[in-house]
């Protein structure tokens, strides 16, 4: 699409040393899911955005088109492809995730007296428990692990994850002003 300047050379040249794929190259489309960039006037369009791959994951790629209505502020437009991967299993050894427990109750006094004498029972229990000639540094280790995990799952609990928004509603509404103006330009003939 378009004619080929002298980057446009040296991209192909820089893609086939390293042994790249332009993925726009591959999939036939109409223009206008080629064109990448239009003028101001909306008069030229060209194709000189690309996504280039490695020639080994070339059966990945299922797809690559340009997005007109995707609004990035800009005069080009964004440009997806579809992949289709497979990936290695990743096998464990069994561990769960990392469990948080909720230290914010802590400041509470109630909260904190109560952790403090639960505690203090667990690590009373381990002592009075008879000694075993045969017990290890890892043995030792963990019951007290095991103590202080019980202890603070039943009396703190696990911290819960709140997402804060990250957008506001004034930038929202304004996001939604522009989308509108940018269907208007899209679907305006010119």
């Amino acid at each position: 699409m378009g004619e080929r300047n002298e980057n446009g050379e040296r991209f192909a040249n820089l893609c086939a040393f390293n042994k790249l794929v332009i993925g726009g190259t591959i999939f036939p489309h109409k223009r206008i899911y080629k064109a990448t960039w239009i003028s101001p006037e909306h008069t030229t369009e060209n194709e000189i955005d690309h996504i280039c791959i490695n020639k080994k994951f070339l059966r990945t790629m299922k797809d690559l088109w340009s997005r007109r209505e995707a609004d990035i502020a800009s005069d080009h437009h964004l440009v997806v492809m579809n992949l289709k991967l497979k990936l290695k299993k990743n096998w464990t050894n069994g561990q769960t995730s990392l469990r948080t427990f909720n230290t914010a109750f802590l400041r509470d006094t109630d909260k904190l007296n109560k952790f403090k004498i639960a505690l203090k029972n667990r690590f009373q229990a381990l002592q009075d428990l008879p000694k075993e000639e045969e017990t290890t540094m890892e043995d030792n280790w963990k019951s007290i692990k095991e103590a202080l995990t019980s202890t603070c799952q039943k009396v703190l609990g696990l911290k819960k994850h709140y997402h804060k928004e990250w957008i506001s509603i004034v930038t929202v509404n304004r996001i939604k002003e522009r989308k509108n103006k940018k269907t208007a330009i899209n679907n305006s003939r010119t």
